[in-house]
């Protein structure tokens, strides 16, 4: 009896357990197989909706947090350090710093005067222009500018651009009063681009150049201002106008006989080897970075010293002769305000503005970047425009940030824009005393300066990374490139340009889309062509779209969804029996969607409809889910046919999934 009770009781022990464990797996079934519907946000204020969207569109960055729950002295405090950032890191300024921006500014300065007396020819202006552009634009940039590396100039490549379009327009040796006229109106209204740009937040705009046209153009470029350097490095007189490569090169060996100097090119050989070397020196030990940097600088010296003890001049070396003594002139009375002049002098600044726009938020960022602190594009814009609008009305042309100074400015221990400062004094003292010394420096030399300064533009390991990622890329790379070196500047720049908006549109009006299939012993659906292993659902084709559904493209994802359907029919009748009952459509990437997708999500239903086919749809995102409950089409297909994952929706069509690990 007493086993018999004790029998009983564990019978009753046991039942007990498989009671709790079904009702215990029961309960964990229920919760694998819950379906959580789509959530529809809740109706915004139309004011609030279009003020939030144009917050995030053009005050991203919320620019005027910092001014929230603050005095009034404070807001005007914090209002001036906007505009001069200066205000703000003046006050923790000190010695230790200083030290560094001085040891960074004459530095510096002893790279930029001799490549300034160089871009301005580039420029067709002359010498002494370039060093004004050095002397007033870094320091307007250094009261208002965000970027503590920076060192604002002159560049190779704007100065060859606004050279070559002013050219086109009036020729500088005919002219040369009209010349500087115009390029000081352009100038001008590169200046006021600039500060437009930043003033309204639209400093997107110049992203929509791409880096692989940026590569291409700049590389081209180089070769480009390389080539045109011939003409002093050779000693030749009589030279082309034309920038492309054939005609450069025609006028080269049309000359071998009787236009080339050997003292010329003897003087600019020697100095261009030991510009290079000291170039190869500074990047085998970063502590001789001062080296590359006052190379030209020696380079000058030694080059005028030794033709001015020579007479070289006398035997066909071409020398720089005048650079005009003192402080920048006034040149409010030049600038084009009206006249035929007026459109010309806008339509090249508006390039040019652009152009140096780019090169300098780029070069900042990379800086910012190493030093781990943010830029403002914005600020910058108006910063750079400020100073070109000053800079035309006091004698210079267009300057931006110098990749190969900021990289020195870097590398020799700034610490905030005061080397930008220091640099300018420099040059003042030059233009005050020292600029009668270059009446004797060859021109060969200055040719060697840029020609070493240009060759770093032309990234051979970025177009070869370009290649491997993004094919397309380089086809834009190549365009830029190739449309500068055969062409001209401004061609190359609208190649790069239009291959750029090309791959824009191209990925707007065509999409990818994708077949998902589901990975063994989960619930997670991927791209098939990802994840070979990946297992097609018989009866269920899901397809995802990974982009937004707007009128330029939801006509080619409704045909596309078709056509994978279709193809997918072909396949399942020559394979399986069994048809295809379902498209389930993945939109988590679909970000929005307009009225025209919305039409042909419904003409894609109507489709299906007439073949005996459901749509259902998978993760609609919130802005996506509100517009089609608002088109009424969540009602057209089912409320029940909208589900928050995938496997939700193969849930629905095929339960027997849910038993599979």
């Amino acid at each position: 009896m007493p086993s018999m009770g004790h029998s009983t009781e564990d019978d009753l022990h046991t039942k007990e357990m498989d009671i709790r464990s079904l009702s215990s797996s029961r309960h964990h079934s229920q919760n694998m197989h819950r379906i959580h519907k789509v959530g529809v946000p809740p109706k915004q204020n139309l004011f609030k909706e279009f003020k939030d969207n144009v917050k995030e569109t053009f005050f991203s960055d919320e620019p005027l947090r910092p001014f929230k729950d603050q005095t009034k002295s404070r807001k005007l405090l914090l209002g001036i350090e906007t505009l001069f950032p200066i205000v703000g890191w003046v006050r923790s300024y000190n010695l230790s710093k200083l030290r560094g921006d001085i040891i960074a500014g004459l530095t510096i300065a002893s790279l930029c005067i001799p490549q300034d007396i160089g871009y301005a020819k580039l420029a067709n202006l002359d010498p002494q222009y370039g060093l004004y552009s050095s002397f007033v634009p870094p320091l307007i940039y250094a009261f208002m500018g965000s970027s503590r590396d920076i060192a604002i100039g002159p560049v190779a490549v704007v100065s060859l651009l606004l050279g070559t379009l002013l050219q086109n327009e009036i020729d500088s040796t005919t002219n040369p009063i009209e010349y500087r006229r115009l390029a000081f109106t352009a100038t001008f209204f590169a200046g006021i681009t600039q500060a437009t740009l930043g003033f309204l937040r639209l400093g997107f705009l110049i992203d929509f150049l791409s880096h692989a046209a940026i590569v291409g153009f700049m590389g081209g470029a180089a070769i480009t201002i390389s080539l045109q350097q011939l003409k002093g490095f050779l000693g030749i007189k009589d030279f082309t106008k034309n920038a492309d490569i054939i005609s450069v090169l025609h006028s080269v060996f049309s000359s071998v006989n009787h236009g080339w100097n050997w003292q010329t090119i003897l003087i600019g050989g020697i100095f261009l080897c030991f510009l290079l070397f000291a170039k190869f020196l500074g990047k085998r030990n970063k502590k001789l970075f001062w080296v590359p940097a006052i190379a030209p600088l020696i380079s000058v010296i030694l080059a005028t010293f030794f033709v001015f003890i020579t007479h070289a001049e006398k035997k066909g070396v071409a020398i720089v002769r005048h650079i005009d003594k003192g402080i920048n002139p006034s040149s409010v009375n030049d600038i084009y305000f009206h006249g035929e002049y007026l459109g010309k002098g806008f339509r090249i600044g508006v390039v040019a503005g652009m152009v140096a726009l780019t090169e300098a938020i780029a070069i900042g960022r990379t800086f910012a970047a190493m030093k781990d602190y943010q830029i403002d594009g914005n600020k910058e814009m108006v910063a750079l425009g400020a100073m070109n609008v000053v800079g035309s009305m006091t004698s210079c042309y267009v300057a931006t940030g110098s990749f190969s100074r900021s990289a020195v400015n870097f590398m020799a221990g700034c610490q905030t824009a005061v080397s930008n400062i220091v640099m300018s004094t420099v040059v003042l003292l030059t233009l005050l005393f020292i600029t009668p010394l270059f009446k004797y420096t060859p021109n060969a030399i200055l040719a060697a300066i840029i020609i070493n300064a240009v060759i770093n533009l032309i990234d051979i390991q970025a177009a070869i990374l370009i290649w491997k990622i993004d094919k397309f890329d380089f086809v834009a790379c190549m365009g830029a490139f190739f449309g500068v070196v055969f062409v001209s500047v401004e061609i190359g720049l609208l190649i790069a340009v239009s291959i750029s908006f090309a791959k824009i549109l191209l990925q707007v009006t065509r999409p990818r889309t994708a077949i998902l299939g589901k990975l063994p012993g989960t619930s997670v659906y991927r791209n098939i062509l990802q994840y070979p292993e990946a297992t097609k659902i018989p009866g269920i084709l899901i397809v995802r779209v990974d982009s937004a559904i707007y009128f330029s493209n939801s006509n080619y994802i409704k045909e596309r969804i078709l056509r994978w359907l279709t193809d997918e029919e072909e396949k399942i009748k020559a394979d399986d029996p069994q048809t295809i009952q379902f498209l389930i459509v993945e939109m988590s990437p679909v970000t929005d969607i307009d009225t025209s997708g919305i039409n042909a999500l419904e003409e894609l239903y109507n489709t299906l409809q007439k073949r005996d086919l459901q749509l259902i749809l998978a993760n609609p995102g919130p802005t996506v889910i509100d517009k089609l409950h608002a088109s009424k089409f969540a009602n057209l297909i089912g409320q029940d046919k909208i589900f928050l994952t995938v496997a939700d929706a193969v849930l629905s069509c095929n339960p027997k999934f849910a038993e599979e690990p």
